[in-house]
């Protein structure tokens, strides 16, 4: 791992984000409703514009390829793990990593992401690599459902190590921790920096130096917001660029999943139903030139 995160630059940017946040009206780029094989994406990825999903806990532990703009699965893939909280998945190119440490309850012990070599349009099942980690912070395992501030939704792949953005439900705040993808035994995830976003983050991704992140209050209120690393390292939350509102859970659904591509953000949600409203699972797709 880089000096930078032995040494832990560790900045906190809790002085406040003064720039308007943007309307942006999702539903409007909805492409698609997902098929039902899909009804709880909970993260999403690609690789050269392929796009990959996978559901939530609970459900099986397939990965599913989506065909871009339209509800159809191109493919699925069998990956033979156990899905007790899958809540993200990154690429670095050859391998997807699977992040198993959804943990509402704040009580988890086991959180680990999983790596998974993808070559030559399959997993290579019998080379998968365990990745385990712990928060150092951490120090209560009383259970709390959605009152902690160790549940993770989010990850990226960035400069050969995997970036970790927790869903802070006490805070509403996200904070960006590193692990080494090369450690076998369970390791510290490193603490570098934290913000102040006012929702719980459920999603991340990253392209040309930036940084996009989604998420949700409690009062199902969806929003999306764009950072850009910081030149001294991988840091981004000294340098927000924008917050867009786009939304409520009522109408776009449970907001899950995010990927940048070359062309825009395709964003994901899972079905969202209460008793008066039902929202389909759905894709969306944005263009940088909305965004801009």
């Amino acid at each position: 791992m880089k000096k930078l995160f032995v040494i832990q630059f560790l900045l906190i940017s809790f002085l406040g984000f003064s720039q308007k946040t943007e309307k942006l009206n999702l539903k409007k780029y909805r492409i698609a409703v997902l098929s039902d094989s899909l009804e709880e994406s909970s993260g999403l990825t690609n690789i050269n514009g392929r796009l990959f999903s996978f559901n939530d806990s609970g459900n099986t532990s397939e990965i599913f390829e989506i065909k871009p703009g339209s509800s159809q699965i191109e493919k699925t893939f069998q990956t033979g793990l156990k899905n007790i909280d899958w809540e993200a998945m990154t690429n670095d190119g050859e391998n997807f990593y699977i992040g198993e440490f959804g943990n509402n309850l704040g009580t988890r012990k086991d959180l680990k992401v999983y790596r998974i070599p993808f070559r030559n349009d399959s997993l290579m099942t019998d080379s998968i690599k365990t990745i385990q980690f712990f928060y150092p912070e951490q120090i209560d395992f009383t259970p709390k459902n959605i009152s902690n501030n160790f549940d993770t939704e989010a990850m990226i792949f960035l400069d050969g190590n995997i970036h970790l953005f927790t869903k802070e439900w006490i805070t509403n705040t996200v904070s960006h921790y590193v692990i080494d993808k090369d450690l076998t035994e369970n390791q510290p995830a490193q603490k570098l920096e934290s913000f102040e976003t006012g929702f719980v983050v459920t999603d991340a991704s990253f392209l040309d130096d930036k940084l996009y992140i989604v998420g949700y209050t409690k009062k199902a209120s969806v929003y999306m917001m764009i950072f850009e690393k910081d030149g001294s390292g991988d840091l981004f939350f000294n340098k927000p660029l924008k917050k867009f509102s786009l939304g409520r859970a009522f109408n776009i659904g449970q907001i899950e999943g995010i990927t940048a591509t070359e062309k825009g953000i395709y964003i994901s949600g899972e079905r969202f139903s209460i008793k008066v409203k039902k929202v389909p699972q759905s894709l969306y797709f944005i263009p940088y030139k909305d965004l801009e």
